[in-house]
C-alpha cells in the first residue's frame, strides 16, 4: 500500500468496504460468518471486507478509506468474555488509543510505518494505511529457495551471491535504528511484521524487453523494496538501552528460527543499526548481557 502524500485526519468516519478480485473475496463470505463484523464494517458497501488474519488479541481486515481506491487496513479487537466488561473496555481504549499515538509519532520522525487515518479506541478499531507487497518472511524464504536436496545443492547454496540479502539486512537495521531513535520499542520485531513495500515500477524499454533479464537480476528483485514496519500492538515508549537491545534479541532468536539458512547474515543488520543509531554501540553491548540471559535460562529450561 502506497502512503498518501497527505494522510486523512485522525477522526471517527464511516468507511466503504474495500474493492477485491472474485478470487480473494470468495473466501471471506465464509469467514464473515465465522466471525461477527465489528459495527463500523456493517454499512451497505460495494463489496464486503477481507479478513486477513485472526489473532489472539483481534482481527485484521483489509477495506477502504472514503473512497474504493484507498485501501486501508482495520485492526478491531472484539470484547473478551474472560474479562470483566469495564475492564476489557478500558484495556482495549487503552491500547488503541497508544498505538495510534505510537504510530503518529514515528511517522513525524521519518520511521517506516503506516499512516493512522481513523481510529475509535472506545469502539475497539483503528485504520491505517494498507501496505502493498509482501511480509519480509515471505520474500526472503522465496529468494532463499527450497532446503538443499544433497551436498552438491548445498554447496551450490553456499556459494551464490548473497548482495541482495544482504542489502536487505542492512534496510533492516536502518529502518529499527529510526524506530529505537524516536523512544519506542516494538515488542515483537519478526520478519513477519515487517513488510516489503515495491518501488513504484518503471515502464520497461524496448531494450530491456530484446534483452530480457538474467535470473540474477530476476532474483535480486524479489528483495528491492522499502521496508515498513507494521503491528504495533505491543509497542512502547522506552530510552532504556535494555529495552531496545531486547526488541533486538526477540528479533534475533525469531530470524534464526525462520530462517536458518541466512542467519549468519543478521550480523549485517546489527552493523547497519549501529551505524544509523548513535547509541547503537552501548544498544549492543547490551545485546550480549541479554543473550547470556537467554542462554541460561535455556540451559535451565
Amino acid at each position: 500500500m502506497d502512503p498518501s502524500p497527505q494522510s486523512p485526519p485522525t477522526k471517527k468516519r464511516k468507511m466503504a468496504t474495500s474493492t477485491s478480485t472474485s478470487t480473494a473475496a470468495a473466501p471471506a463470505v465464509v469467514q464473515e460468518h465465522q466471525f461477527p463484523l465489528p459495527p463500523i464494517l456493517t454499512h451497505p458497501s460495494a463489496s464486503p471486507p477481507i479478513l486477513i488474519t485472526q489473532g489472539a488479541e483481534g482481527r485484521l481486515y483489509k477495506t477502504t478509506f472514503f473512497s474504493p481506491d484507498i485501501p486501508c487496513a482495520l485492526k478491531y479487537r472484539p470484547p473478551k468474555p474472560y474479562r470483566h466488561p469495564v475492564l476489557d473496555a478500558r484495556l482495549t481504549k487503552a491500547r488503541l488509543a497508544f498505538e495510534a499515538k505510537v504510530l503518529e509519532r514515528c511517522r513525524r520522525e521519518g520511521v517506516p510505518v503506516p499512516a493512522v487515518y481513523a481510529q475509535n479506541a472506545a469502539a475497539g478499531w483503528i485504520a491505517v494505511e494498507w501496505i502493498e507487497g509482501a511480509p519480509v518472511r515471505v520474500k526472503i524464504n522465496e529468494w532463499l529457495g527450497q532446503r538443499p536436496k544433497n551436498e552438491e545443492e548445498e554447496r551450490s547454496a553456499a556459494g551464490q551471491d548473497h548482495g541482495p540479502l544482504i542489502e536487505l539486512m542492512k534496510r533492516i537495521g536502518a529502518a529499527i535504528a529510526g524506530l529505537h531513535r524516536t523512544g519506542v520499542v516494538h515488542g515483537d520485531l519478526t520478519t513477519s511484521n515487517m513488510m516489503l513495500r515495491p518501488h513504484t515500477k518503471k515502464k520497461t524499454t524496448t531494450s530491456e524487453q530484446t534483452n530480457g533479464v538474467s535470473k540474477e537480476e530476476e532474483k535480486a528483485k524479489l528483495l528491492e523494496g522499502d521496508v515498513v514496519i507494521i503491528d504495533f500492538g505491543l509497542a512502547n515508549q522506552s530510552q532504556s538501552d535494555e529495552d531496545r537491545a531486547t526488541d533486538l534479541y526477540v528479533l534475533e532468536r525469531a530470524f534464526a528460527s525462520t530462517h536458518p539458512r541466512a542467519e549468519n547474515l543478521f550480523e549485517h543488520l546489527l552493523e547497519s543499526y549501529k551505524q544509523s543509531f548513535k547509541k547503537g554501540a552501548s544498544v549492543l553491548h547490551k545485546l550480549e548481557d541479554v543473550r547470556m540471559r537467554g542462554r541460561k535460562r535455556s540451559m535451565i529450561g
